[in-house]
């Protein structure tokens, strides 16, 4: 990843307690044992790229643990995000057995879990490229 790759992924988060409570409140849920996922539809911005805010809360660890279960979520997002609708907001909720599929399955087990988790919302879509 490349510096500029990474200051594109920075500019498409969910920064502000304000975007998390939108998507909380008026968005809709899907979750599985390990994640849970929210999505919003941002209508103005329906052109604009999909935008994710992680959550981890404490259950899942210490501050380690916490912070890379969220860097694995972030990765994994990112690899699934080419599948999802544009113009969406999206909150992914790690659960405390997240760690447990973190330390044995790694990334690829985390990102499995999150493409469960959005096709069975119907959020993913094959896009030509």
């Amino acid at each position: 990843m490349t510096s500029e790759d990474a200051g594109a992924r920075k500019r498409r988060r969910l920064s502000r307690s304000g975007e998390f409570e939108r998507v909380y409140r008026e968005g809709s849920s899907h979750a599985n044992r390990f994640l849970v996922v929210y999505s919003f539809p941002r209508s103005e911005d329906a052109d604009e790229d999909s935008r994710l805010g992680v959550s981890v809360g404490r259950k899942v660890g210490g501050a380690v643990e916490r912070n890379r279960v969220k860097r694995m979520l972030r990765e994994a997002f990112w690899s699934a995000a080419a599948e999802l609708p544009d113009g969406h907001d999206f909150v992914v909720v790690a659960r405390p057995a997240a760690a447990e599929l973190a330390a044995e399955g790694g990334e690829q087990a985390l990102e499995q879990s999150l493409r469960d988790v959005l096709a069975s919302a119907g959020l993913t879509q094959e896009k030509a490229t």
